[in-house]
């Protein structure tokens, strides 16, 4: 019978694949069909969805077959025509800004904004000025006539901004007429020009003409606009022509006022600007932003039956998205370019500084450079030997550099496309049972107790958190308080990690020297620092790696300072109660960590949010001191053979029962608090209860100890990597969207993210181990040693033969003694990554 046993290395090879399609995809888009419109403004424009059956949340992005069909009927050239079927089928996502007062009164600092026509226009008007600035009045008062029909002038004092609504419903009058040849004299030429009509010549066909004077006032306008530009607007835009809920119509209104006049209405104004445009690309002319005027067709589909009472005119909510939408294609470009990059529409990507460029070059090309030119320095002068990364770091090095270029080009380049997140509690639940299925499915047991928080126990630990951390981000969870109150625990759960383990190390082995400081410090900090770096951010963005590192120094300076007595088990509780007592007093006290910052800020020009930095710490303030004393306890409670006590089985009983109750007393209270900023206050008095309840019960059988799911554990074995590359290569625009890999659309985002997951989980375990190897060469230390772990016996991972430090008592080779009991401690030092 043949042998159908799968390749070992298949994982590796799907692994590499689904990078390698990402790569083709993403260059292809980027070098060919992103071409058509490059800065996504024609998306933005013209193309979009709602994400979410609540309809909160708009997603430029979607086939656009309107202008397709339109081209085809009015037979357009055939080189137009091809140019216009690729910009149908492409689906360009990209990520529109949340616009607030600040951003307004950046973008238009003394500014006008200009809008003319008809009631469409001025509700837009004045949800668009309402946007810029909460006091003005979000409409006209609906019982003054008068006021409707009017002109109406506002200011925004913040930003110094004029806005203007000029009443014309057909865009005939004197004044529009003055701005469009020329023969009115403005004081400033407008920041944005807005113009909308064509509902009115409908409703009132004797009046104005009807379609004939419509098509002849769009005549007039767009032979205008182009001779008076740059000098009438920055920025010109023709609103389309509003399609209104029929149903909803007055019979006076339904009368005159029919969908498919609208239709042909707006496919004249697209076919127009399609004439006038001046780009080139690849197939050809381009309706992209290069033309005068822009039409933002989209607003049509925005529009909701249920947010309309008479068919004509939509609710705030609607007209706040389409100003918003105005605001992303007027002022996404205009904004100081900054991160967190996550104005993606109709925005470039700022030319990248020098320091971000060197850093970039740097990692990308040590390690190559030392593999070839390496033996060449050494020759010419031997001492750079010394210097020089040996032969086994290399690989490593180049690894290290093409994932920081990775980074770089998913995140700060336009060869992949961003998209905003989306909640649905279905996908959250499916991906979390999908999870613990894989969790359970790759369960595997040894034929011994392996002890009490053992290094697979551990990683598993770390690794089900991730998971659950990273699909948490995915969606967009952080505003469901019932979701965000227990990832708060998990990383909770990091931090009494590194309190039980550093403790755990320095108490039983008291190494204090620099050593041991260097080697945790480089391989928790290497790859955030690099990418502060490369991705223009700053060190304390990355605020795990910081927090992680902060609690270590916390924790070396505790047990450090009068180690000689630490053996002495009160002087020891009274150290650790003391460093809490003073740390709590340094961060509740504020003034001093903002005094610290601006200090940074003055002298060395480093702006790290003091505010932020103290909500982080001050969230999770006693939960290293909770592992300290943990660790502490039960070293105590094997050098006096607690375990072996007649009652032992019976406090083990309690204990489990306690747990049990602890956990659901914790999930029963943080479902109870009405949102998550009420829980933020209770937390750091309540999280150790659900972390000890956790450690309970998964220990509290010699079976449950020895085993341990091992899909769990290769994710936990590069946590720390997949927590920071999250932020660019997993996720998008520094954490504030998702990365779509593959240029199919929303409707596939399934599959993206299957694709994206695959290869971001394969580099990230990657970029763990090199950044181990760059540790060792950094430090000094030999190529197979790594950060000393206490553990029962020695590993061998990858090659590499990790440390091995029994928790009992010892003879001199470090080999536990053959009468000790199988009641032993293991535990990773580097549980925090």
């Amino acid at each position: 019978m043949a042998n159908t046993t799968a390749n070992p290395l298949w994982p590796h090879y799907a692994a590499v694949a689904a990078i390698a399609l990402a790569l083709v995809a993403g260059l292809f888009r980027f070098l060919v069909l992103d071409a058509l419109d490059p800065l996504k403004c024609s998306a933005l424009l013209t193309q979009g969805q709602w994400l979410d059956p609540k309809h909160k949340n708009w997603q430029p992005e979607g086939k656009s077959d309107c202008i397709l069909e339109y081209n085809a009927a009015r037979h357009m050239n055939a080189e137009l025509r091809a140019h216009e079927f690729f910009l149908s089928k492409i689906n360009a996502g990209c990520m529109m800004h949340p616009y607030k007062p600040k951003d307004v009164s950046t973008c238009f600092p003394g500014k006008r904004i200009v809008f003319a026509g008809d009631s469409v226009t001025r509700s837009l008007f004045f949800a668009f000025a309402h946007l810029a600035d909460p006091s003005l009045p979000p409409e006209t008062p609906k019982d003054d006539y008068q006021q409707k029909h009017a002109d109406h002038l506002l200011h925004s004092p913040e930003g110094d901004i004029n806005f203007e609504f000029y009443w014309d419903p057909f865009l005939n009058s004197t004044k529009v007429k003055g701005m469009l040849t020329g023969s009115e004299t403005q004081v400033e030429k407008p920041a944005l020009l807005v113009l909308g009509s064509g509902l009115w010549y409908l409703r009132y066909p004797e009046d104005s003409g009807g379609l004939a004077g419509w098509e002849g006032m769009v005549d007039q306008t767009f032979a205008s606009i182009p001779q008076r530009l740059p000098g009438l607007a920055d920025r010109v835009v023709v609103l389309p022509v509003e399609e209104p809920v029929i149903s909803k119509l007055s019979p006076e209104r339904a009368a005159t006022i029919h969908l498919g006049d609208v239709d042909a209405m707006n496919s004249d104004l697209m076919h127009r600007v399609a004439r006038m445009s001046h780009g080139s690309s690849i197939w050809g002319p381009t309706p992209l932003p290069t033309y005068p005027i822009a039409i933002p067709t989209i607003f049509n589909k925005m529009l909701l039956e249920d947010e309309t009472q008479d068919g004509l005119h939509f609710s705030n909510f609607i007209l706040s998205q389409q100003a918003n939408l105005l605001y992303n294609f007027r002022c996404n470009e205009a904004l100081p370019k900054y991160y967190p990059f996550d104005k993606t529409c109709c925005n470039s990507y700022p030319q990248t500084p020098f320091i971000q460029l060197f850093v970039l070059v740097l990692v990308l090309a040590i390690g190559p450079f030392v593999r070839f030119a390496g033996p060449y320095l050494v020759s010419y002068k031997p001492t750079l030997a010394a210097f020089l990364p040996g032969s086994d770091y290399l690989i490593p090095l180049t690894i290290f550099g093409a994932v920081v270029g990775l980074n770089f080009m998913a995140d700060r380049t336009a060869i992949w496309m961003k998209e905003q997140k989306q909640f649905d509690p279905w996908v959250f639940t499916g991906l979390c049972v999908l999870s613990v299925v894989a969790g359970l499915a790759t369960m595997k047991g040894k034929d011994k107790d392996l002890g009490l928080l053992n290094r697979d126990q551990t990683d598993e630990w770390k690794g089900w958190m991730q998971l659950a951390i990273l699909i948490y981000h995915y969606l967009g969870a952080s505003k469901i308080s019932g979701i965000y109150n227990p990832i708060r625990v998990l990383v909770a759960s990091y931090l009494w990690m590194s309190g039980y383990g550093h403790f755990h190390f320095y108490y039983k082995k008291a190494d204090y020297g620099m050593l041991r400081i260097a080697q945790v410090m480089v391989r928790i900090n290497t790859l955030t620092i690099i990418l502060a770096y490369v991705m223009d951010t700053d060190y304390v963005f990355y605020y795990f790696a910081p927090l992680v590192s902060f609690w270590f120094v916390i924790i070396y300076g505790t047990m450090f300072i009068g180690h000689k007595y630490n053996e002495n088990t009160g002087f020891m509780i009274a150290k650790i109660l003391g460093s809490a007592v003073v740390l709590t007093y340094v961060f509740k006290s504020q003034w001093i960590i903002e005094f610290l910052f601006g200090i940074l800020n003055r002298f060395f020009a480093i702006r790290w949010e003091a505010r932020e930095w103290m909500f982080r710490v001050t969230l999770d303030l006693w939960i290293p001191y909770v592992g300290m004393l943990t660790a502490l306890a039960y070293i105590k409670a094997q050098q006096h053979n607690l375990m072996d006590h007649p009652r032992f089985p019976m406090a083990l009983k309690t204990a489990i029962g306690t747990s049990v109750v602890g956990l659901a007393w914790f999930f029963w209270f943080e479902l109870r608090q009405p949102n998550k900023f009420v829980y933020n206050g209770w937390h750091p008095y309540i999280s150790w209860i659900p972390v000890l309840s956790f450690i309970v019960l998964r220990n509290c059988t010699s079976y449950l100890r020895s085993v341990n799911s091992r899909a769990f554990a290769f994710v936990g074995r590069c946590s720390l990597e997949t927590f920071i590359m999250q932020y660019h290569f997993w996720l998008a625009a520094d954490t504030r969207g998702i990365l779509m890999v593959l240029p199919l659309g929303t409707a596939w985002r399934t599959l993206n993210m299957v694709v994206s997951s695959i290869g971001f989980i394969y580099v990230c375990h990657h970029v763990a181990e090199a950044t181990g190897w760059i540790t060792n060469w950094v430090c000094g230390t030999p190529r197979k040693a790594r950060l000393p772990t206490p553990a029962v016996q020695s590993a061998q991972t990858n090659g590499r033969t990790e440390e091995a430090i029994p928790l009992l008592p010892a003879d001199q080779s470090g080999a536990p003694k053959a009468n000790s009991p199988a009641k032993t401690v293991v535990f990773d030092a580097e549980a925090a990554n």
